[in-house]
């Protein structure tokens, strides 16, 4: 049997864990917001609506920083942020960008392409991305995927697949 490779130098890492309740939610975010990798990471979100995709990102956003509503960008699709360096303790007053999209209203995967995203895509920054499949093949390999399973308890089920050597530190 082969195992899957992080840019054919690292075994593909997948954690399975559950989400019992919103804590635990908010309890992952808080973890991945204090990697410093997570300033770059494209990070995929997977799942059926009301599986808690927007509210994950809510608590990364405001473990990140972001003050005030954060809304979600399922009617316009991303929703931009910036924040100061200096608040994730660097010490300097550089900025760095971080992009919310939500694909769910994309009927073509050309909109991607129409919408002008590419360059985004190519910027530095966090980028999480609800509904990437409605993009097709138009974007980049993520670092980062988080898959979420409703249970009938009302549990999540979570699936944290590496699929870069950035996604591996996230989860490192």
């Amino acid at each position: 049997m082969t195992v899957p490779l992080i840019a054919g130098r690292h075994a593909l890492i997948v954690k399975n864990i559950t989400w019992p309740d919103e804590a635990a939610t908010q309890s992952l975010a808080r973890a991945l917001a204090a990697k410093p990798a997570i300033r770059r990471a494209l990070i995929e979100l997977h799942g059926d609506l009301g599986a808690g995709k927007t509210t994950f990102v809510r608590h990364l956003l405001g473990a990140l920083g972001v003050r005030g509503r954060i809304k979600s960008p399922t009617y316009a699709v991303v929703e931009p942020y910036t924040l100061k360096a200096s608040s994730l303790d660097s010490g300097h007053n550089l900025e760095w960008a971080i992009w919310h999209f939500d694909f769910y209203r994309f009927n073509d995967p050309h909109e991607w392409e129409e919408a002008g995203f590419r360059d985004i895509f190519a910027s530095p920054g966090l980028k999480l991305v609800e509904w990437p499949e409605k993009a097709g093949d138009h974007l980049p390999r993520p670092d980062l995927v988080i898959a979420i399973e409703m249970q009938p308890d009302e549990s999540r089920r979570i699936t944290l697949t590496a699929h870069t050597p950035t996604g591996a530190e996230l989860l490192a």
